[in-house]
């Protein structure tokens, strides 16, 4: 009888390698081309009447690029979320602006939680599999509530969560729809900010106590139907 090939020996198919490849190359091209200095408050406030100027003459262009360059940023987890939220709605407006996060925002958390998925998950399984069981089954159960919890409150980062929430079992249509429901109050908060672009000296302004502690209300909100389950369950059984 042989031995089971154990975690260390285990070697990645193709797939996997290819899309850590491309997620190196991403990472790197960012850095080497330091495109974080183009993605900063100062940068916005500097090139607005630019910016601004080449929205109106190519809309639908500008519509596409922004949102390209939306999901390339959220789908390779680098910084700059909050400016190009800001820029959405400076350039679009407080609505179309935060309909152009959405799809943005949305379509690069999804390719981030189908790499962890691809890339991570199995591996995980393996080496921590009995010990992350009930933690798998618990958010198999009430994903759609837990991941709604986690996209409101502001103390999780975003990034943070494609990368947990591609590690379980969750359905992809429940992330998608969670997610993009999820991120809707915050994006429009700083959507709607950006239209008063020139009077923001800092991204503190805009996410202020008020701010925050509404956004956490609302995430617990969205575990009020997994603590009634459980109630009604405790009560079940009693």
């Amino acid at each position: 009888m042989t031995d089971s090939p154990s975690s260390e020996s285990y070697s990645p198919p193709l797939g996997k390698i290819i899309i850590l490849g491309i997620l190196g190359l991403g990472l790197g091209a960012f850095f080497y081309f330091d495109v974080g200095q183009y993605i900063s408050l100062e940068a916005l406030k500097a090139n607005r009447d630019d910016l601004l100027a080449y929205t109106n003459a190519n809309f639908t262009a500008a519509v596409v690029l922004y949102v390209a360059i939306y999901i390339l940023q959220t789908a390779f987890s680098l910084p700059g979320g909050a400016i190009m939220t800001l820029a959405g709605g400076f350039l679009f407006g407080s609505i179309l602006g935060t309909i152009f996060v959405n799809i943005g925002a949305t379509t690069g958390a999804t390719l981030a939680f189908l790499a962890a998925r691809y890339v991570l998950r199995d591996w995980v399984e393996r080496k921590f599999g009995e010990r992350i069981e009930p933690i798998q089954a618990g958010f198999a159960q009430n994903a759609f509530s837990y991941l709604l919890t986690l996209r409101l409150i502001p103390a999780f980062p975003f990034f943070l969560v494609n990368l947990v929430s591609g590690l379980t079992r969750m359905p992809l249509g429940t992330y998608v729809i969670g997610t993009s429901i999820g991120i809707i109050p915050g994006s429009f908060v700083y959507a709607f900010a950006g239209r008063q672009l020139g009077s923001i000296n800092s991204l503190a302004e805009i996410a202020s106590p008020p701010v925050l502690l509404a956004f956490t209300f609302l995430g617990l909100l969205a575990l009020i139907p997994i603590l009634h389950r459980k109630f009604v369950e405790r009560k079940t059984s009693s």
